[in-house]
């Protein structure tokens, strides 16, 4: 299906076509076809969007859920133990289920720390078929490769895996279906998304613990852009970025109410993530049942104030984003806290 992304609008599936429209919204331009928002664009975007936003802003109460900090040294044998123990701890009833695990699979570069660690998704792969899982399955959609198999061989998946190709969806090229988006944040009012994870019982999001050049952070919530087919959207997938980055890592979030978050921070990426930083070691596994939750500890780690990510705004408000809005178990935040190096466009969400 042929799409002219000249008239794209923001809005998907047809609703609107008038490009003058995109072009005004938050105070940014519509790329054009074969361009990139550079991040100046970005970050001017976020910010006229949370403050259109913050204006109506109601105060919202969320339950206190679990978020578990786990050491983990390195990768090898003893994170399997660590992971399913982890795991158990929230007694999540997946019997009989069907699971799909989202890792983070970008890009490959031997010499940094890009995607989640192979060693990470085939112990949870293990942990919820353990637990009594019907179904555990593997899904991805890189927004950057189009040879997703490729990319994941020289990524480790395969060796690692045993027969991963079994066990693997590859979310670009799933059969789709068209989603309405419940009281959207961002420009877009529907997605078509893989039957593969609208299917499941339980969405599992593996992620990376990372810096993000245009979000601050990426981690679990983020890691969901890859459920959007690049068969639908091409790649890369600009429709999420042009539609507001922060706003579309909600509004997919809330697409998915059953979920449960794992970010592997053994080695994560700091400075110019997600893919040119530098590797970071922090030796931890953070997971808990609320992404958001999720992220904003993982922040914590990482020596970033949550309340300073748009995104976490968007999904909590500030008021929902303290270290007392989560039962934090295993480790101490402070006794884990591992700066990352930012940069100079988000010096400023370094958290004190």
């Amino acid at each position: 299906m042929r799409r002219n992304h000249d008239t794209l609008s923001l809005r998907l599936a047809g609703t609107r076509t008038d490009s003058n429209h995109a072009e005004k919204i938050a105070g940014t331009h519509m790329m054009k076809k074969n361009s990139h928002p550079t991040r100046r664009e970005m970050l001017v975007a976020t910010a006229a969007g949370a403050t259109l936003l913050q204006c109506g802003h109601t105060a919202r109460t969320f339950p206190v859920g679990n978020i578990s900090v786990v050491k983990a040294p390195g990768y090898n044998m003893d994170v399997y133990d660590t992971v399913y123990r982890m795991i158990a701890d929230h007694n999540l009833n997946v019997r009989g289920k069907r699971i799909v695990l989202k890792p983070n699979l970008v890009e490959y570069d031997a010499h940094t720390s890009i995607n989640t660690h192979p060693m990470i998704v085939h112990a949870v792969f293990e942990a919820f078929l353990k637990l009594g899982a019907g179904d555990v399955r593997i899904a991805e959609g890189p927004g950057h490769r189009r040879g997703t198999l490729d990319l994941a061989d020289a990524a480790g998946y395969f060796s690692t895996v045993a027969k991963f190709e079994d066990s693997f969806t590859d979310l670009n090229t799933d059969a789709v279906a068209k989603r309405k988006i419940p009281n959207p944040l961002s420009q877009l009012d529907s997605l078509y998304l893989p039957h593969t994870v609208l299917d499941c019982d339980l969405l599992v999001s593996v992620a990376k613990m990372k810096t993000h050049h245009w979000a601050g952070a990426t981690l679990s919530m983020k890691n969901l852009f890859g459920l959007v087919p690049g068969a639908v959207y091409g790649w890369p997938k600009n429709v999420l970025h042009w539609a507001g980055i922060p706003e579309s890592i909600v509004d997919l979030h809330h697409l998915f109410p059953k979920q449960f978050a794992i970010v592997d921070g053994v080695i994560g990426m700091e400075g110019n993530g997600p893919i040119q930083g530098t590797p970071k070691y922090a030796g931890v596994l953070v997971a808990g049942r609320d992404p958001a939750g999720v992220d904003a500890t993982c922040c914590r780690v990482m020596g970033i104030d949550p309340t300073q990510i748009e995104y976490l705004k968007l999904a909590r408000g500030v008021e929902n984003l303290g270290e007392g809005a989560f039962r934090q178990t295993g480790e101490n935040i402070r006794s884990v806290r591992t700066d990352f190096q930012l940069v100079d466009e988000w010096k400023q969400i370094r958290a004190a």
